[in-house]
């Protein structure tokens, strides 16, 4: 179906005055062999009086584009609403002339709108020898032009059917308001050549070009009036338009624009599109080059050219060649020397004893006899030892909101007995529920005050309970240099504090194991649904100084003392107690002491769980 849209009809009386004189169509009268014509004309209450005009100045337009004659064209008009009137037969009139006065003197019926009817008048009545036809054996081509602007109030297919069998070729032409369907169920195939909507006064009279093409054979494209901007198509009485190579076809059907290529989305530049008529080109941004595949861009490597004069290396930059100097040197004012680097006297060390420069570092020295600090500038014995202690809390959503705050005060109440300072027990908290957050490292805080005053603002972080997963973040993490641990060199106990109200919902056993692999002593604190084997299994050796449980979080404070006396240093190892080499003589002989003890009480817990498990064997085969 051929869509002609425009604006609506009643602008057409206004500006397009007189018709006659506008629809003029190009070239001389249509000259083609007989032909017999009918004009179904809707007259119904919906076309109103100056849409009525507009299809009466039409037809007059269309006739004068004709030649009629009794042995050329014979032209009938017959109008219809809820009934059917003939205006003049086929063979009527002879003369032009005559047709156009009995147009003009045309009256609207301004009743409903029976289209079947009036197709079925025309196809008995209309196009009978009667009426002016010429009889079958002639051969005449018989041609109905149906023109309603609303929608039928019968059935139309039916009778479409029957006068296209009839050898009745229909062209329907609706005007604004007319139903799409209806006309494609009258018109003859096809479809796109016979179905016509007209909605403005130039889709008329292109119509009417095509109309008059069709019947007299005429190029539509050498006549003109065709308005295609690049290339008018003709075919057999019609015509579409077309654009040149690089263009597309406007939504009028009629201009071109012209493609926008990079527009698409397909041109696989890897800079920049640059679109052109049909084509595109891509192009690389500064300080780079096209590649051979014309799309991707490759960054110019000014230092490849040779003339960068760089000591060291040569960095290629936007702006071309940069010198680098190696680690542990420094690039001179000319850009391209490098001169190595002395930290020791470039920055204020802080070296007790001596600065030895080491690259992009430098480390202290003490002299023979003394040993560093922690704080890795201070020159003195080894002062009393403490320990760096890390708490692994749990946040999960089982905890809750109130008893993560008592589980907070509890842990201040853990502070409150250790010797917090840099150089005595170091504190670092790490929270975890599906995920592990470090809250403070090791090394951030140096006053109990301040670790108390970040524990009480700590955020709950609710949802799982990974805990095998935040054995592996302590272990990996939070025990290194880099968070605050202090060297292994200087035999600061490691310890681990786990705090959990249930089952893991990982596997703990692998980084349990390898946290006391490491040297790290792990303690392990469990409330309510906390399950004994895994607060064993993450706890080190013997279980029963290691583990502590609370039936719920109101009553952990009796927990306190169990471990003071466990992780304190005053009762462990810790104040009093000098930071020797485990090489020493007198160190060696203190860790065979302690390693002889703590196997001694191992052997006393077997002992014990031996006599248990008999005893549970004698009640078994007593119950048999």
């Amino acid at each position: 179906m051929r869509s002609l849209l425009c604006s609506p009809l009643p602008m057409l009386l206004l500006l397009l005055q007189p018709w006659e004189s506008q629809l003029q169509f190009a070239g001389p009268r249509c000259r083609t062999g007989p032909l017999d014509l009918v004009f179904v004309i809707d007259s119904s209450r919906s076309v109103r009086p100056f849409e009525f005009e507009t299809m009466r100045q039409f037809l007059v337009g269309l006739l004068r584009g004709l030649d009629v004659g009794p042995n050329a064209t014979r032209v009938g008009v017959i109008q219809y609403s809820s009934q059917v009137q003939s205006v003049f037969r086929l063979g009527a009139f002879s003369r032009r002339e005559d047709m156009e006065r009995a147009i003009r003197a045309l009256v609207p019926l301004a009743q409903g709108t029976m289209t079947g009817l009036a197709i079925q008048y025309a196809m008995n009545v209309a196009f009978s020898v009667a009426e002016g036809a010429r009889p079958p054996e002639a051969r005449v081509p018989r041609i109905a032009v149906i023109v309603t602007d609303g929608r039928p109030q019968d059935r139309v297919a039916e009778v479409a059917a029957q006068a296209r069998a009839r050898g009745i070729e229909i062209y329907a032409v609706g005007v604004q308001r007319a139903d799409v369907g209806s006309l494609r169920a009258m018109a003859s195939p096809p479809l796109d050549e016979h179905v016509f909507l007209v909605e403005s006064f130039d889709l008329i009279q292109e119509f009417g070009l095509q109309f008059q093409g069709r019947l007299c054979g005429k190029d539509l494209c050498v006549e003109g009036g065709h308005g295609c901007q690049h290339q008018c198509v003709s075919a057999p009485g019609t015509f579409h338009c077309a654009c040149n190579p690089g263009y597309q076809l406007a939504a009028d059907n009629k201009s071109c624009l012209a493609i926008d290529l990079c527009a698409e989305g397909t041109h696989g530049c890897e800079h920049h599109c640059i679109s052109s008529p049909g084509s595109y080109s891509c192009r690389c941004r500064a300080g780079f080059v096209l590649q051979q595949d014309q799309r991707s861009c490759r960054a110019i490597d000014h230092c490849s050219f040779g003339n960068h004069s760089c000591q060291h290396e040569c960095v290629s930059t936007f702006r071309g060649p940069r010198c680098h100097c190696r680690e542990g040197h420094d690039l001179l004012p000319d850009g391209r020397s490098c001169q190595a680097r002395d930290l020791c006297n470039g920055v204020d060390h802080g070296c007790e004893f001596q600065c030895v420069s080491e690259g992009l570092s430098y480390r202290c020295l003490c002299p023979e006899g003394q040993q560093l600090q922690a704080d890795g500038k201070s020159c003195n014995r080894c002062r009393e030892g403490h320990v760096d202690l890390v708490l692994l809390v749990d946040g999960s959503k089982s905890v809750r909101p109130q008893n993560f705050e008592l589980v907070k005060r509890f842990v201040n109440q853990i502070v409150d007995f250790l010797d917090v300072s840099p150089e005595g027990t170091r504190v670092g908290l790490v929270q975890f529920s599906s995920r592990v957050r470090t809250e403070f490292p090791l090394g951030r805080y140096g006053t109990a005050a301040e670790v108390k005053q970040a524990v009480l603002a700590v955020e709950y972080m609710e949802r799982g309970t990974m805990t095998g997963l935040a054995l592996r973040h302590m272990v990996e993490h939070s025990f290194s240099e880099a968070q605050g641990a202090r060297p292994r060199a200087l035999n600061v106990p490691r310890v681990g504090l786990v705090f959990t109200d249930g089952r893991s919902q990982d596997d703990i056993s692998v980084w349990a194991a390898r946290a006391k692999e490491e040297g790290i002593v792990m303690y392990a604190v469990g409330v309510g649904k906390a399950v004994e084997e895994e607060l064993r299994q993450i706890a080190s050796e013997p279980a029963e100084l290691h583990v502590s449980y609370s039936p719920d979080f109101g009553s952990m404070t009796h927990l306190l003392e169990n471990l003071r006396g466990s992780i304190c240093p005053e009762e462990g190892i810790g104040a009093g107690t000098e930071l020797r080499s485990p090489c020493e003589c007198e160190s060696l002989v203190e860790f065979q002491g302690r390693t002889l003890g703590a196997l001694e009480k191992l052997t006393q817990n077997l002992a014990q769980l031996a006599a248990r498990l008999e005893d549970l064997e004698n009640q078994l085969a007593s119950q048999k």
